[in-house]
């Protein structure tokens, strides 16, 4: 018996929602959540995949496994987008039918990873060939680009693809690839001029500057700064997990792959340098003489920078931003812009732009990719966009991606139920109508062309006179007050007018997957999308290779008044075309479903998937699915697989499949409504009855695996026994012949034993005869060598006697001759001492003539020569000694020789003294003027904190750096720095105490010349801006803390909310910088510095007494702060260990 794998074999929890019983949304939602945290992610509703995005990789998209689910029924094994994906290109390939696939879902639940593993597959099992795999690539390597131009980094997703794609792929007759088709549906262009607060815009703007070469950045005039252009987000421009710089390769190399020319790439590449250098554009009022209001540009250099690139001129560019001209008829009306019109026409130009450009980008892809034969092609169609939104703001563009969505549903429960309806006609099964909710009324509200909202928006639009937001919405209170979809404040349905989450701004429509409240600020606007004409046609005279294909209603010769189609009408006419689409194909649905907002893995938030599984329809579909038969499969595996339920089809059944389906059924008595027999599949109507069949199959298994181990086990003892019987005749046959083999071993040892003995007996016999022999031959051998011996001894001794009497002889010889020598050696050397005695009489007697004649004429003069030269030689030793031991040349360096003589005790202290100040003036001299000054605060707060402060000795080695939070150069500060108009003298966070609960709040504390600044840190936002000559004086303990009271003027503007109680851990340098300020200021007093262990600080109207006391070190070595009565503040230090 073959064993097959199925959908229902080791399933964890329900692999397909169809067979969930009880249905609810509850074990609904536990079904889901079962399977995710088995690493199950997808799940099946009918032919309907579920798709849950794991936040990791997981090892089931590898060749093995698009191996496994090629050529597989879709039931066959466990859910996997592979084998919709099989089942769509087999339909596609073998019965010729048009297949689309419906990829839904919000941002981050992977509807973009879907749409890669779809295309992934079907380009792996499709067929080979060089023209094939060339085909492939390219539709594969389309995604890259449009994802570089079109996707960006959100709170949600760091690729949320922010525009909708439909892509067409077309196969020949064998199933080979021949080309695609991409359509884009609206661009989120709004992004390329500003980003919410944790996103990024489109990621080409930050792959050209992290990837480009810097040729490339330099021919673009671009810098590789993210800050210094202002169209882009700085807090999230890098995204852990993405590198652009290697991305901008991919792209670089995906678009020579889809056909892209080098010249076009680099057009591409200058018009998205335009984009960034537009945003740096900015404006400046003017006022006329006629007293209007006109705008000018401030910094003309990125103008000129992008009119370069662009090949247009300056003024032409700079006169569109300044002007409109606005043609009636044969009339032309000039009008200044204002600074707010100007920036909005340079927004409008820049989404345009890039907008136009992103279509562009998808029209070429579409000439490269496109089938080149005429013949009719098979087509399977991917389609990628957003799902349902709901956020706490939501405007015009979730307006129009949840009517995509209505109208997606609508045509996904209409072929739904015509999917059920044709399988029940091609079964012969009798079709009942289901009661469904049917959302055509919501589609008819938004899109119906006379009350419809969007109908109304274009009238609105279009309509003269002022056109506001609020005349909108009083529009749709007007028209469609009745509707039971709709819901405004102002509506004539009395129930909404004391809803008070209603607000009067906005209106609220109940979508099938729930309430939607919009708020209609920006509708107006973004429905009506214009660029003013003077831009149109300044774009169109540039010399660029793109920019009048993008822009060729700036043709002069081709004016055209007539007002362009708006936004929403453009969008429904988009819409309408892709239901027509889609109508005409075969559907195939995934439903993307994000866990969790903290795109982590092993989360699953039960509130976040509800809420999807609520918009997506997912029950609605399940109860269609449900409402007819809940599972249906075909005779064979239906038989093969519970065939051993009954005795006459177990174990082969001889008849047709049908008939022994039928026979399996009546045996187990299943009631005949729950089942119908097709013309090749049977139908379960509840899915109890499946789970009957599944727990009777389960049972029978378990008794037909004991009968298999009962048989099994009788044969494996049967075959043991046998085995042992044989095995003993063998091991008796091999034990007989060994103990007859033992046997006649100890025999022959025996006698190997007894031979050996005698043979030993008579060998020793012989050996003893033969030493006898022996011994006589060696004494008669050692008697003669003895007798030579003594010969030979009496011979040497009479040669030794005549040798020693010669040497006798020779000896006393020597010796008479050695007298004689050193007799003669002595008298030589008496007669040399004679001669010298002599001659040295003779040499002292001179001497002392000379001496007596010397000291006659030099005997007065002498001793003061002598003492002068001795007293030269010492002072002319000490300086040398004193150059070779000189000390270093720090000034505190307190190291000095000692004194050698005490004659010079005055010279030795001057040159100590003389030395020092020297070097001092060498040290100083080496001073900048920033040196000087900190030298000098250094003084100053020696001079008020020395001996006075605990604190001050840690302080003495730490430098005063001042911009401890280098304000100037950090871009996050870049607000706050600009809304200080002085130079910053110390830029510092420090802690502002709380009166209510001692407690401290981050606040950054700037100090200039003129005033001081608290800042909040996070935000950058300015709390207090104070005027030094405002502040009285400051307060700080004699302890080791860093807490300072700035107290205020009474009385002015600066203390209505009372003194600045603060802590800080640059207090030093705080209160030198304040001291000085004030004491070099000439019109206002020196500020005063009172070191207390208590003082009072002034809060609103109360004074509040702060006390520093010691604490014990066990309590912590961090200074705390508690409040112990409104009118006491007492602060523990920790006392030093």
């Amino acid at each position: 018996m073959e064993v097959k794998t199925s959908l229902l074999d080791n399933m964890i929890g329900v692999g397909d929602m169809v067979l969930l019983e009880p249905l609810s949304e509850d074990s609904f939602l536990g079904n889901l959540k079962k399977r995710f945290d088995h690493s199950e992610i997808y799940t099946y509703i009918g032919s309907v995949v579920i798709s849950m995005n794991p936040y990791r990789s997981l090892p089931i998209y590898t060749p093995e496994k698009v191996e496994e689910y090629r050529n597989r029924n879709f039931y066959e094994l466990s859910p996997h987008i592979y084998a919709l994906a099989d089942e769509a290109y087999r339909s596609l390939r073998d019965q010729d039918k048009d297949q689309c696939i419906l990829i839904t879902g919000e941002s981050g639940a992977g509807k973009t990873e879907a749409s890669k593993l779809v295309m992934s597959y079907v380009a792996a099992v499709c067929g080979k060939g060089h023209e094939v795999n060339k085909v492939k690539e390219q539709l594969l390597q389309s995604n890259p680009v449009l994802e570089a131009f079109g996707n960006a980094k959100t709170v949600r997703n760091d690729n949320s693809s922010r525009f909708g794609k439909y892509m067409d792929i077309e196969f020949d007759f064998k199933g080979d690839p021949l080309g695609g088709v991409i359509s884009n549906y609206l661009l989120e262009k709004s992004r390329v001029v500003k980003q919410p607060r944790g996103e990024r815009n489109f990621h080409v703007f930050y792959q050209l500057l992290s990837g480009a070469s810097d040729d490339t950045l330099r021919k673009l005039k671009l810098d590789r700064d993210f800050s210094k252009y202002n169209y882009l987000s700085l807090d999230s421009a890098v995204v852990s997990g993405l590198d652009d710089a290697a991305n901008f390769r991919t792209v670089r190399n995906a678009m020579q792959i889809v056909g892209f020319m080098e010249d076009e790439v680099q057009s591409v590449l200058e018009l998205v340098a335009a984009v960034l250098k537009l945003g740096n554009i900015e404006f400046k009022p003017e006022s006329r003489c006629n007293g209007t209001d006109e705008s000018r540009v401030k910094d003309k250099n990125d103008l000129k920078e992008m009119c370069e690139l662009l090949g247009m001129e300056q003024s032409v560019l700079e006169r569109a931003f300044s002007y409109r001209t606005v043609e009636a008829k044969m009339e032309k009306v000039s009008t200044t812009l204002n600074v707010a019109q100007a920036y909005y026409a340079r927004d409008a130009l820049a989404k345009n732009l890039y907008s136009r450009l992103f279509s562009w980008l998808v029209t070429r892809i579409n000439e490269s990719i496109q089938a080149q034969t005429k013949a009719r092609h098979k087509v399977m169609g991917v389609l990628d966009i957003y799902g349902f939104e709901i956020f706490e703001d939501n405007s015009f563009e979730q307006f129009i991606i949840n009517y995509c969505n209505e109208k997606l549903q609508q045509i996904f429960i209409e072929l739904t139920l015509r999917e059920e309806q044709e399988e029940y006609v091609r079964e012969g099964i009798e079709w009942t109508n289901i009661e469904y909710f049917n959302n055509a009324i919501i589609c008819d509200l938004i899109e119906n062309n006379q009350n419809g909202i969007l109908a109304m928006l274009d009238e609105e639009c279009l309509r003269p006179g002022t056109v506001t937001d609020e005349t909108f919405l009083d529009k749709l209170n007007t028209i469609c007050a009745d509707h039971q979809h709709f819901e405004s404040r102002l509506n004539k349905n009395s129930k909404f007018l004391n809803d008070h989450s209603l607000p009067h701004n906005c209106f609220r429509i109940q979508h099938y997957a729930g309430k939607v409240l919009y708020r209609v600020e920006g509708f107006v606007d973004k429905n009506n999308d214009l660029l003013y004409r003077d831009l149109s046609q300044a774009m169109y005279k540039a010399n660029h290779s793109l920019i009048k294909q993008l822009f060729p209603e700036g043709n002069p010769a081709k004016v055209n008044l007539k007002r362009p189609p708006t936004a929403g009408f453009q969008f429904r006419a988009s819409v309408g075309t892709l239901m027509r689409n889609l109508q005409t194909k075969n559907p195939n649905y995934i439903r993307c479903i994000k866990p969790n907002d903290k795109k982590a893995s092993h989360i699953f938030t039960d509130s976040l998937v509800r809420h999807q599984v609520r918009y997506l329809g997912l029950m609605e579909n399940v109860r269609v699915r449900r409402a007819g038969y809940a599972f249906r499969q075909p005779y064979e595996p239906c038989l093969e697989r519970y065939k051993m339920l009954c005795k006459r089809t177990w174990p082969h059944w001889k008849g047709p499949a049908r008939e022994g389906v039928e026979v399996l059924m009546a045996d187990l008595q299943i009631p005949a409504e729950e089942i119908s027999y097709g013309r090749s599949k049977i139908f379960i109507r509840n899915p109890r009855t499946l789970f009957f069949l599944e727990e009777k199959r389960k049972q029978c298994l378990q008794d037909l695996a004991t009968l298999i181990q009962k048989i099994y086990r009788g044969w494996k003892c049967r075959t043991h026994f046998l085995l042992m019987k044989k095995s003993q005749i063998v091991v008796a046959a091999w034990y007989r012949r060994y103990a007859q083999q033992k046997t006649y071993r100890n025999i022959k040892s025996a006698t190997t034993v007894v031979q050996s003995y005698t043979r030993g007996w008579q060998a020793r016999k012989l050996l003893r005869e033969l030493k006898y022999q022996k011994r006589c031959e060696e004494a008669v051998t050692t008697i003669a060598a003895f007798w030579h011996g003594t010969q030979a001894r009496l011979e040497l001794r009479r040669l030794k006697q005549e040798a020693r009497n010669k040497h006798a002889v020779t000896v006393i010889w020597a010796y008479w001759q050695g007298t004689k020598a050193r007799r003669e050696l002595r008298r030589l050397k008496e007669e040399a001492r004679r001669k010298h005695a002599v001659a040295l009489i003779w040499a002292y007697w001179q001497g002392l003539k000379v001496r007596r004649e010397y000291r006659k004429f030099f005997r007065a003069n002498a001793g003061k020569k002598i003492y002068d030269f001795t007293i030269q030689r010492i002072i002319q030793k000490y300086f040398l000694g004193l150059k070779s031991s000189m000390p270093s040349m720090s000034p505190i360096d307190r190291k000095w020789p000692a004194r050698p003589y005490g004659f010079l005790d005055g010279v030795h202290t001057e040159l100590r003294k003389i030395f020092h100040h020297w070097r001092c003036k060498k040290y100083r001299d080496q001073f900048t003027e920033e040196k000087k000054a900190v030298y000098e605060e250094k003084l100053e707060a020696s001079e008020i904190f020395k001996d006075k402060k605990a604190l001050y000795p840690s302080s003495v080695s730490q430098p005063f750096k001042g911009d401890y939070l280098e304000i100037s150069k950090n871009p996050k500060y870049q607000k706050l720095n600009s809304a200080v108009d002085e130079k910053v003298l110390l830029a510092d966070v420090v802690n502002k105490i709380n009166r209510a609960n001692g407690k401290g709040t981050p606040r950054i504390f700037l100090l200039t010349k003129k005033n001081f600044v608290l800042a909040d840190q996070k935000t950058g936002q300015v709390k207090a801006s104070i005027p030094l000559p405002d502040v009285t004086s400051m307060s700080v303990s004699t302890q080791k803390d860093g807490f300072f009271a700035l107290k205020l003027k009474e009385g002015s503007a600066s203390a209505v909310k009372g003194d600045f109680l603060l802590s800080s851990e640059h207090l030093i340098e705080i209160i030198t910088k304040l001291h000085r300020i004030g004491a070099t200021a000439a019109d206002r007093e020196k500020l005063k510095v009172d070191i207390s262990d208590e003082f009072l600080v002034q809060f609103k109207q109360d004074k509040v007494c702060v006390k520093f006391i010691q604490s014990s070190p066990k309590n912590g070595n961090s200074v705390s702060c508690k409040r112990k009565n409104n009118r006491l503040l007492e602060v523990s230090v920790p006392t030093s260990p």
